[in-house]
């Protein structure tokens, strides 16, 4: 059997998606070719052959290029047995299966993968016809194999780390564990793993970082949707990696709630070569933070940049800034914070510019104040339009977005464009009487740039 798997947008990273199914299936003995679209060209000459045609979908951004995408190679093979697999695949179903698509795999998608091809060779025809019987969700606990790699375009054509030196440094990228123990509403991982988490085992990781270090990797992004969800798996594993691979630098993503909990941990991962940790904020305003569910207030937030100015380690946060509770002055509130704390070099301007998303599934749609005001869900979308009950709020939203992109395409510094959306931000200011604070353009310092990836943080 010959099967094809294709990723289409990974973030910038050489796609584990496609490298950890890849191992399990060529364990089987069947035919497998890799096509990353971020990368590489989808080719008649790949696609035609195939039985199996299966897209990974880790994110919102994936799915609705793989929409795309699915019609095309129905047309370059009509036969092919087509599959989407990934975080967004179950959430998306209904809407997969209106494009042709035959099965669908969520959660820990490698075993499904199996035993998909299992079902498609005892058939002796994988047809369009051929009805699934692998569950859409799998949560089992999988004993994994290390990715396989072979297949894949190299590191150096993927997303590089950018170092405060003006230096650059070739990325890898793993996972050690997947899904979330937490339940934050507006999360897309809780429809799928609903408050649970899976290892991946310590060996299996380590041995995927050594064949990337090998094939060039300085760095390595590790892609857990937490890191600190099994803080005693993470503390072992960066001791083991630091241990190997001393010149070799990280980062982590670590929920605020964990970064205090967890606190006694951040030395180690400053001693272990991590050079900054991505945490998701999401916002300032506590009652946003309330209807998210994020289990942490804008006092933890401070309490967490405290600590890390103490012991020497780079935060990377990210912000839900747009959302249908955002208003004027709470936005321009959410920038003079960013500065007074310091953090306009920490943070890349897109985070400006971040609009809600309400996919299929969310738990947002279990409150009745957020049925009131979406829309009807938009399939070529892949979720619930909303707009804001102010409309000067939308404009905003546009016009930073409009800036943000005008300030990367002309290479500008994060503080050259913090600059240019604080300016916007105060043309329709609602009060000067609202307690909000004022910030003096002077005040916002020009630091030196922390590290950071060369891929914009997107979903």
């Amino acid at each position: 059997m010959n099967v094809v798997l294709v990723s289409t947008y990974d973030l910038g990273h050489q796609p584990f998606g496609l490298a950890s199914p890849s191992a399990w299936l060529k364990q089987l003995g069947v035919s497998v070719a890799t096509v990353d679209l971020a990368v590489q060209p989808l080719a008649q000459k790949t696609i035609a052959p195939a039985d199996l045609i299966a897209f990974h979908v880790p994110m919102h951004t994936a799915t609705r290029i793989a929409a795309r995408v699915i019609p095309r190679v129905r047309e370059m093979n009509p036969n092919a047995h087509i599959c989407v697999y990934g975080l967004y695949a179950p959430v998306n179903e209904s809407f997969l299966r209106g494009l042709g698509v035959q099965t669908v795999l969520g959660g820990e998608f490698e075993a499904g993968l199996v035993a998909l091809v299992r079902r498609l060779s005892a058939g002796g025809e994988p047809g369009v016809n051929a009805l699934q019987s692998e569950p859409v969700v799998s949560l089992a606990r999988q004993t994994f194999l290390v990715p396989d790699r072979s297949g894949l375009p190299v590191l150096s054509r993927y997303a590089y780390l950018n170092l405060s030196d003006g230096g650059r440094r070739t990325v890898g990228y793993t996972e050690a564990s997947r899904g979330c123990k937490h339940l934050c509403r507006h999360c897309p991982i809780v429809p799928v793993y609903e408050g649970r988490f899976r290892i991946v085992q310590r060996e299996v990781v380590l041995e995927d970082v050594r064949s990337q270090v090998n094939a060039g990797a300085r760095h390595i992004t590790f892609g857990d949707p937490d890191f600190f969800n099994g803080p005693k798996h993470a503390a072992a594993l960066i001791q083991e990696f630091h241990s190997e691979f001393p010149e070799i630098t990280y980062d982590v993503t670590i929920k605020v709630e964990h970064l205090l909990t967890h606190a006694h941990l951040l030395p180690a991962l400053r001693d272990t070569g991590c050079l900054f940790v991505t945490t998701a904020v999401e916002s300032f305003d506590d009652r946003v933070l309330e209807i998210f569910d994020k289990r942490h207030a804008r006092e933890d937030f401070r309490r967490v940049v405290a600590r890390f100015r103490e012991i020497g380690l780079a935060l990377n946060p990210t912000f839900v800034s747009f959302t249908p509770w955002t208003s004027l002055d709470s936005y321009r509130d959410f920038l003079a914070e960013i500065a007074e704390l310091g953090l306009v070099e920490n943070i890349s301007p897109i985070q400006y510019a971040i609009r809600l998303l309400i996919p299929m599934g969310s738990k947002l749609l279990e409150l009745t104040e957020v049925r009131r005001f979406v829309g009807r869900f938009d399939g070529a979308a892949l979720c619930y339009p909303w707009a804001h009950s102010d409309q000067r709020v939308d404009r905003l939203y546009q016009d930073v977005l409009s800036l943000v992109k005008k300030g990367q395409c002309q290479g500008r510094n994060r503080r050259q464009t913090f600059l240019e959306v604080w300016k916007r931000a105060n043309q329709e200011n609602e009060s000067t009487a609202a307690g909000l604070r004022e910030l003096r353009l002077d005040d916002v310092p020009a630091r030196a740039t922390i590290p950071y990836l060369s891929e914009p943080w997107f979903c």
